[in-house]
């Protein structure tokens, strides 16, 4: 089968120094929506839907990393955009740094939000099991297990709408492409290549995410020649609907200095 990209839906927003946001798993543009208004105040930010979620397209349900990569840069071409700071969230921060790999020269600057690579042993087969769980059980029927991973407790009862809303976001997101796109971030191991990155780099983790923890954020750090690390205090996975103000702020430090 042919590698091909696919046309993406993707939106515009704001003017200045262009940002390209790419969300994670089950998820879609929407994820970026607390932190977008912000930052279109001082740059062009675009973000989008990965194909087969949201409002994008999906031609066949067994896609691979490289075929991200190949609809963000159809984006890019598409919105007539040089050069951009490339910034994602999970298995988004495996596509930016991938797409930074094989397009350096569109590149400003790459952001790896939640993101994880230098896995061990132990840690890919806790991956793996949740998705043999999924396949075996249901994706709905896994969730609980999810919604501890991805927000604080606190947060899971003082904003039960905004976690609720996320969860079924998951739910109506096409189970074998949401079961795609898991075993890509669950297959995805970028430490051997993180220092053929150029461009200066961005991790930023939450203190408690149990999956992308800040001790594999530190060895992808000391990957990267030019690189910032960032640990986000008491938050788990889903820090962009539960910290957005905190991303903002570092975003905007990282790229202005």
């Amino acid at each position: 089968m042919s590698i091909e990209a696919v046309d993406c839906h993707y939106s515009i927003t704001g003017s200045g120094p262009a940002i390209f946001l790419t969300h994670g798993i089950g998820a879609a543009e929407d994820a970026w929506r607390f932190i977008t208004p912000k930052l279109s105040e001082n740059f062009t930010v675009i973000t989008y839907d990965l194909r087969g979620h949201g409002k994008s397209p999906v031609t066949h349900k067994n896609f691979g990393l490289e075929e991200l990569v190949l609809d963000l840069e159809r984006i890019r071409e598409k919105t007539n955009i040089d050069k951009g700071h490339f910034i994602g969230h999970s298995l988004g921060g495996m596509i930016a740094p991938a797409y930074a790999k094989k397009y350096s020269d569109k590149v400003l600057s790459v952001g790896m939000l939640s993101t994880v690579a230098g896995r061990s042993e132990d840690d890919a087969k806790k991956v793996w099991s949740v998705i043999k769980e999924m396949e075996e059980n249901g994706v709905e029927k896994t969730l609980e297990k999810l919604t501890t991973r991805w927000f604080t407790d606190e947060f899971i009862t003082n904003k039960s709408e905004l976690v609720k809303r996320r969860l079924k976001q998951v739910v109506d997101t096409d189970p074998d492409v949401f079961l795609n796109v898991f075993r890509i971030y669950a297959k995805t191991e970028m430490i051997s290549w993180l220092k053929e990155l150029t461009k200066p780099c961005l991790l930023m983790t939450g203190e408690n995410d149990g999956g992308c923890t800040p001790k594999h954020n530190e060895k992808m750090a000391n990957e990267i020649k030019n690189s910032k690390l960032v640990i986000l205090p008491k938050l788990k996975h889903s820090f962009l609907i539960e910290g957005p103000d905190q991303i903002i702020d570092n975003i905007i430090n990282f790229i202005n200095n």
